[in-house]
């Protein structure tokens, strides 16, 4: 028997009218919909006039509802993965469906659309050639403390998403690592209060105000580094680490080397065989 297929449908993360053609035929022609809360798409498939059988799939019963998922797809039959808003996998479930799928063969097909970080990014006037998404800051003071020293040292521009009930907690924690880095917040993206508040982190506070609604999209100046500087009493070995401690790998820390010092890659290179 031919498997099914796994698609993962973005959907609007406001304004209804911002789902797509495609979406919409992928919604009508599958046999199942898995759905980050059912409330929330139902509200959805109304709006389109679909009737689809649907169960949940979210953060808390993930790792078994997948199994569901597969035994669909084992099944022949095609499943469409959909989230409260925007698009699947990114912070919200997903990621451990696509893993499932590949492992057994599956095909998956993404249906792109609307997606919070993106919206918020190219309207933001930051950096948009390269740059890190941290989405939720950790609750545990010691995780939290780790990835917002991770943030300082970040010389991308940063993406956080927050909720409304911790926005003025984590600038202010933003506040106390970073102290006066520029930042852009976004609020109710493509909806009727959509807002973008723009300055240093302690105007955006009082821009904010004091009861704070909505969902927020928090994006941070990259940090700006001396290279010259902050290469100059440094070993090959730390030089190394420190481009290794970004993510890079081997080829391109070599690459990066060689260009900071004005040397050739191949000189870097014989260093490190």
């Amino acid at each position: 028997m031919e498997k099914g297929k796994l698609y993962l449908v973005a959907t609007p993360i406001g304004n209804l009218g911002d789902i797509t053609y495609r979406a919409v035929e992928i919604l009508k022609a599958v046999d199942v919909i898995a759905a980050e809360d059912t409330r929330q798409t139902l509200k959805l498939l109304n709006y389109l006039d679909i009737k689809k059988s649907m169960f949940s799939y979210h953060r808390h019963n993930e790792d078994f509802k997948v199994e569901k998922i597969m035994e669909f797809l084992e099944d022949g039959k095609d499943v469409a993965i959909v989230t409260d808003a925007g698009t699947p996998g990114i912070s919200d479930p997903g990621e451990v469906a696509v893993k499932e799928a590949i492992d057994r063969n599956i095909e998956i097909i993404p249906i792109p659309g609307a997606c919070a970080l993106v919206n918020a990014l190219i309207a933001s006037g930051l950096n948009t050639k390269e740059f890190s998404f941290f989405g939720f800051l950790p609750i545990n003071n010691k995780n939290r403390k780790a990835k917002l020293d991770e943030i300082e040292r970040e010389e991308k521009t940063v993406i956080l998403y927050e909720a409304p009930h911790r926005i003025l907690e984590t600038l202010a924690d933003l506040k106390n690592v970073l102290g006066d880095r520029f930042v852009v917040v976004a609020k109710e993206l493509t909806k009727l209060h959509e807002t973008f508040y723009r300055g240093n982190i302690d105007e955006v506070i009082d821009l904010i105000g004091g009861n704070p609604r909505g969902e927020f999209i928090i994006m941070i100046d990259g940090k700006i580094v001396d290279k010259k500087e902050l290469f100059k009493d440094m070993t090959l070995e730390e030089h190394y680490k420190y481009y290794e401690d970004q993510g890079f790998d081997k080829k391109e820390i070599i690459k990066k080397i060689a260009k900071d010092l004005n040397v050739s890659k191949n000189e870097i290179y014989q260093k490190f065989i």
